[in-house]
């Protein structure tokens, strides 16, 4: 059972890290303030994803570090009340360009094949305060809708889906913040 664990999740971080069928991507927004970005997140809604198959509520905390870099806590509140927490990295997949990132978690299995466990995490829009934003990979299989605040009102929920349907992604599969998957 073990063995079919690991192997589904490494068809999982694959299928992540593979460029789409558009060989750009979807547009992102330019360049970010990592110092503006940091901090805490709350998922609002997601596409649905193996690692969050048992996730109601999740949120990520940023801290840039002195190399650039920028240390990731994801934590997410389950069906049964408790939390579960990765920690990573996320490092620019190009020097100078600061919306497309490269984000690893510490596992045994990024240790063990730390090629294969980088996934995408492009920044596609992000408003001028930095207090919502919208993020995802290049071939649209992975989206988060993501707010400094746990609840957002419908005007800017309706502005975070009109941006993902014009880079080309499918938002009728998103699970709100709450909803189990």
């Amino acid at each position: 059972m073990r063995l079919f664990i690991a192997l589904c999740c490494t068809l999982l971080i694959v299928g992540c890290a593979r460029s789409g069928a558009d060989a750009q991507g979807p547009e992102t927004v330019g360049q970010v303030d990592l110092n503006r970005y940091q901090g805490t997140w709350y998922e609002i809604a997601r596409l649905p994803m193996f690692f969050q198959r048992n996730c109601l509520r999740s949120q990520a905390e940023y801290r840039l570090q002195a190399d650039n870099s920028v240390a990731v806590t994801n934590r997410c509140e389950t069906r049964d009340g408790e939390w579960q927490q990765a920690t990573g990295e996320a490092v620019l997949q190009q020097p100078g360009e600061t919306d497309k990132l490269w984000v690893r978690f510490d596992n045994w299995f990024s240790k063990l094949f730390p090629g294969l466990t980088k996934g995408h995490y492009w920044i596609l829009y992000l408003d001028e305060g930095y207090e919502v934003a919208l993020v995802g990979s290049p071939d649209r299989d992975y989206l988060w809708l993501l707010s400094r605040e746990k609840e957002i009102d419908a005007a800017t929920r309706d502005t975070l889906l009109k941006q993902a349907r014009a880079r080309g992604y499918d938002v009728s599969e998103l699970i709100w913040r709450g909803e189990s998957s």
